[in-house]
């Protein structure tokens, strides 16, 4: 498993605007209902995807599916089980072949305890940077210091 270096992920942090939540959940209680709030205070521009829709969440839309979601797929913050990482590969390098370059994913971000070298190593080789195992609200909170996207 290879780890991009904390000043790489600090400036995918700063240059990427757009966050898609795999698996945003409208119970305040979930994880991805607090890291969407979170992300969503720092100034990100968050949209979920979630199975069956589901919206809005934190006033913000809901899609069924990642293929669903319009304009951009900058971060896609995964809040899946790792063994449906494979399955959350395939849907985003089919979504890196339909879409503009501009609108591709850029950064795959699989939250704490989320897994899979084979499906992170495609998506590597694919030119997507790859983030696991780590929570992107702590990890914006240590690399940029509680800073506001905009600044």
């Amino acid at each position: 498993m290879t780890t991009p270096p904390d000043a790489e992920i600090a400036q995918a942090l700063k240059d990427y605007k757009r966050i898609v939540i795999l698996g945003l959940s409208p119970e305040p209680s979930r994880p991805s209902y607090e890291v969407g709030h979170y992300l969503i205070a720092r100034g990100y521009d968050v949209v979920g995807v979630r199975p069956g829709g589901h919206g809005p969440v934190l006033d913000k839309p809901v899609y069924e599916r990642l293929a669903d979601v319009p304009g951009p797929l900058e971060i896609i913050d995964v809040f899946r089980r790792s063994d449906a990482i494979a399955g959350v590969v395939d849907e985003v390098l089919a979504e890196m072949d339909r879409r503009m370059p501009a609108d591709r994913p850029k950064l795959l971000w699989l939250q704490e305890g989320v897994t899979d070298p084979k499906a992170e190593a495609r998506a590597r080789q694919r030119g997507l940077l790859v983030v696991s195992n780590r929570c992107i609200l702590k990890e914006h909170a240590r690399l940029l210091r509680e800073t506001r996207v905009s600044e």
